[in-house]
């Protein structure tokens, strides 16, 4: 199967670093026109990709920045809101900032983007919106209330969009990456029985890469997955898909 995107506007945000980094790239080799959005960026810009500065909880921010991209390349066919950031914490001990927080940036940014790239899609009769959730939005962890409500949010948000945009041929979908090792999360800094103890969830029993998830974001961005909306698809190596995965390496 070849998936051509070949000249798509593809917008990623949160892209200056992580996963959103390594999406934004992965779709200028598909022959994308890529613009980031973050706060800031590394001083050495990342090859073919057009960097802009925007702050996806501003509604003026992100509506300046969506304009600015519709004036320079004329639509966007593709947005990923990647835009995320982790909140840890029991109920007792979070704060409500730090609450408020977390639901500002994973749920209002991907509001927010979305609602001011749907206008330029429907007027184009196409396009792909790529909403990252989270395992955590399957089966939560404790000390994650914060982050897995986010990003279940954001699974409902989803299914929501994919219908009232169904009509104009848009289709939206939202992805569950697993366990990618991240400066956020630190997975790979973790002592080696701690990683072992993670490991064992996965039914297959390796990290997962961010090329692991753009896979599946490629996919989900071509014309191969217009009659898929309104999903969450896991892209998680199967973690918990049984009790006990880690059973199967020990047999």
């Amino acid at each position: 199967m070849h998936l051509d995107l070949t000249d798509r506007v593809v917008l990623v945000t949160g892209a200056a670093r992580g996963i959103g980094a390594v999406l934004a790239d992965r779709f200028v080799t598909e022959g994308c026109r890529v613009v980031a959005l973050d706060l800031a960026f590394p001083d050495a810009p990342t090859t073919g990709v057009d960097q802009v500065r925007c702050d996806v909880t501003d509604p003026a921010s992100v509506r300046a920045a969506v304009d600015g991209v519709v004036a320079r390349h004329g639509t966007v066919d593709v947005l990923v809101n990647n835009a995320g950031i982790n909140v840890e914490g029991t109920v007792a001990e979070l704060g409500w900032d730090a609450w408020r927080r977390c639901m500002d940036v994973n749920v209002g940014g991907t509001f927010l983007v979305a609602q001011a790239v749907a206008p330029v899609m429907q007027a184009a009769g196409r396009g792909r919106i790529l909403n990252a959730a989270s395992f955590a939005a399957i089966v939560p962890s404790v000390g994650s209330a914060a982050y897995a409500a986010s990003k279940s949010a954001v699974v409902a948000f989803t299914r929501v969009l994919a219908s009232e945009l169904g009509p104009w041929g848009i289709t939206v979908n939202a992805y569950a990456p697993g366990m990618v090792p991240t400066a956020m999360n630190g997975f790979a800094e973790m002592p080696s029985a701690a990683q072992d103890r993670l490991l064992d969830t996965l039914s297959i029993r390796r990290w997962e890469s961010a090329d692991d998830v753009a896979d599946l974001l490629v996919f989900l961005a071509s014309d191969a997955a217009g009659y898929v909306t309104g999903t969450l698809v896991d892209v998680s190596g199967g973690k918990l898909a049984t009790q006990i995965p880690a059973k199967a390496y020990e047999r």
